[in-house]
């Protein structure tokens, strides 16, 4: 094993003194480790979750990255004082379930994982053969910023296998041209990259009331206006809820610059119809609004339609991810598909921020979307086990719940029946161990709504999801914060 450490001096940078970057060479595998100023620990804390570590021949891109995180939270909060919009910046509460999950197990116990999205069964085989080839044969040096050209044709294809457009009143296969896709480190390098090239400090952007928490907690790290639009009856946001919110603040002379939304919706498991997807593209156009449509939960749907934003608009931006149903969530890699006129903006970011993908990671993929049939049984897994976990909420009295047409989550009501969500999470985990994710995560923090909800992912095997279902029932039927035991 061979250590180094380079310091970097960051000088003329307001607030910024000194910032140590170390890594450690151990067989194939480069990581970058950030150290900072004391005083700098909360902010290291909360960008942590957002950042992306990966394995790159660039030794230390991540930890820059996290460096160049900072520095733009600090410009943007005027120095990290107690009020700034860092120190204020919540946690992902889903990893730190993780990680006390982990902590058990590592104590001896047997945790059932219910509260992330990981899918159990790992990369595709076709993959795994790909990289140990890869690993033999291939220095994995720099790639493009915007990705290899193999990987963002066969992306492009892929949209074309998968997908139809309307073109003249004939349904044709949708066409991608691969000079538009992005290959990014994971969904979340996306995001980022997204929203520094599409707004500005002070745009307003909307997002589903119930979603996915890190939309929230980037933009308001960057200094946007982030407006939550309500969900309907079935937890979906369409052009009629949008249009309400951009009636209203109109009326407060607020312009909607921008939406995000995911469908299949996390933590809800909710899909857009097409034609929802339709009104909700064509509503975006007419008005100006930046459509970010966050599609990395698609293939996994069990009996509802999908369609891809790509399908009805050119002015969308398409986020999309290899971690879901490719089962590839540690190779951190994800892409995205954007207007020409956001390209060159985004590959200037891309090349400052990260330089590129992991490489490793981007040559293996390619192989990714050969093995339908494989990853198809992973989906005829999770509709099992969709099953066995709607049977046992309806058991236990819960009738609340999302329609879960897709992703692999269920997300539930628990208000008529506990006192707090995330208490009955937290002696859950501790005392029967079973892990799942309370609704603070996904929810509007002024709603409280996060304290009456709670998310099942059951994306693991059907024997730990069965087995976590009778450790459920067996705790709910004693457990003193109930309202009701009857």
């Amino acid at each position: 094993m061979v250590s180094c450490s380079r310091l970097i001096e960051i000088r003329k940078v307001p607030h910024v003194h000194f910032i140590s970057v170390s890594c450690s060479y151990q067989s194939k595998v480069k990581i970058g480790i950030v150290l900072t100023r004391e005083s700098w620990h909360p902010y290291c804390t909360a960008h942590s979750t957002m950042a992306t570590f990966h394995h790159s021949s660039s030794w230390a891109m991540s930890a820059l990255l996290l460096c160049k995180l900072w520095i733009i939270s600090m410009v943007v909060a005027e120095g990290p004082s107690e009020s700034s919009r860092t120190s204020s910046l919540p946690s992902f509460k889903v990893m730190e379930i993780l990680g006390r999950a982990i902590d058990l197990e590592n104590a001896g116990h047997k945790v059932c994982h219910l509260q992330v999205g990981q899918p159990k069964s790992g990369a595709p085989k076709k993959v795994l053969k790909s990289a140990e080839l890869h690993l033999r044969t291939n220095r994995l040096g720099y790639t493009n910023s915007q990705g290899i050209e193999p990987l963002r044709k066969r992306i492009a294809r892929n949209y074309a296998e998968r997908y139809l457009k309307q073109e003249g009143g004939t349904e044709v296969p949708l066409q991608v041209n691969p000079d538009n896709i992005i290959v990014t480190t994971g969904s979340s390098g996306a995001f980022l990259l997204t929203f520094l090239a599409a707004f500005n400090v002070g745009d307003v952007v909307c997002i589903a009331s119930s979603g996915y928490p890190c939309y929230r907690n980037i933009l308001n790290t960057l200094g946007c206006d982030v407006v939550s639009v309500p969900v309907n009856d079935q937890f979906k946001v369409t052009a009629v809820e949008l249009s309400a919110v951009v009636k209203r603040l109109a009326r407060q002379r607020k312009k909607v610059k921008g939406l995000i939304l995911s469908s299949p919706s996390n933590p809800t498991g909710a899909m857009l119809s097409p034609a929802e997807l339709k009104a909700l593209c064509e509503y975006c156009d007419k008005n100006g609004i930046t459509f970010i449509s966050d599609e990395i939960y698609h293939h996994i749907s069990y009996g509802q339609s999908e369609a891809s934003a790509l399908s009805f608009s050119d002015n969308v931006v398409v986020i999309n991810s290899f971690s879901k149903y490719y089962s590839m969530t540690g190779w951190r890699l994800g892409w995205m598909v954007a207007p020409a006129s956001l390209v060159p903006a985004l590959n200037r970011l891309s090349q400052n921020f990260y330089l590129n993908a992991p490489t490793l990671s981007q040559l293996a993929a390619i192989e990714a979307f050969d093995c339908r049939e494989e990853l198809d049984k992973h989906v005829a897994t999770y509709a099992v086990n969709r099953a066995v976990l709607l049977a046992a909420l309806k058991d236990l009295g819960l009738q609340k719940v999302s329609p879960a047409d897709g992703a692999f989550y269920i997300y539930a009501d628990v208000s008529e029946d506990l006192e707090d969500a995330v208490t009955f999470a937290r002696d859950l985990l501790e005392q029967a161990h079973v892990a799942v994710t309370p609704g603070i995560d996904f929810e509007d923090p002024a709603s409280g709504l996060g304290h009456k909800r709670l998310r099942f992912s059951y994306c693991g095997a059907t024997e730990e999801i069965t087995e976590a279902m009778k450790r459920l029932k067996t705790f709910w039927a004693t457990y003193p914060g109930r309202k009701n035991k009857n």
